[in-house]
């Protein structure tokens, strides 16, 4: 294997990697943000505040 072939491999897998990191973050966000439930959005709620994340 080149080092050409190596190093876009190399992106190629970093790229995946931040792609399903983002979705899986994404998934959050929004399943917490816009739940229906009272009890798993004021879980979320109470994570952010415990977190230091600003949600007001």
């Amino acid at each position: 294997m080149t080092t050409l072939s190596r190093a876009s491999a190399a992106v190629s897998t970093s790229l995946r990697d931040i792609f399903i990191v983002a979705a899986i973050g994404a998934v959050l966000v929004f399943t917490a943000g816009l739940a229906q439930s009272e009890t798993l959005h004021d879980a979320a709620h109470d994570v952010r505040h415990a977190t230091g994340f600003p949600c007001h």
